[in-house]
């Protein structure tokens, strides 16, 4: 891969990545902000972590669509998953599910606007 490939790879994925690093973020945070010992918040972040760190790496590897409704779908889920699954008592899962699901969402989102505002990047 060229320098300039992996540039133009980068300034039209460059959302995917921070997807990934949000997956992978979310697999750390019951220890790091020690919310372990709550069942509900600690399985939702490991499930949707791992979920949304997969589809960003299949999304950098090559771009489909699907991937993006994906992280969307489960970046709104985790954003609202709090007071669904009633850990809102739990202030950092609480603050870290909406902060890093509406993070998700929104990068998500993103790509799939600039992908229909400009097709040939992703192609």
């Amino acid at each position: 891969m060229t320098m300039k490939n992996l540039t133009r790879t980068f300034e039209t994925r460059w959302r995917d990545a921070a997807n990934l690093l949000l997956g992978l973020w979310l697999l750390a945070s019951p220890w790091a902000l020690s919310y372990g010992n709550v069942d509900f918040a600690t399985w939702n972040a490991w499930a949707l972590g791992a979920v949304i760190a997969m589809s960003a790496i299949a999304a950098l590897v090559e771009f489909h669509e699907w991937e993006e409704w994906v992280s969307a779908a489960f970046g709104l889920w985790l954003a609202v998953s709090p007071w669904v699954l009633g850990y809102t008592a739990t202030v950092p899962a609480l603050w870290n599910h909406v902060v890093v699901g509406l993070a998700v969402a929104g990068m998500a989102g993103w790509s799939l606007w600039s992908t229909h505002q400009s097709p040939r990047q992703h192609a």
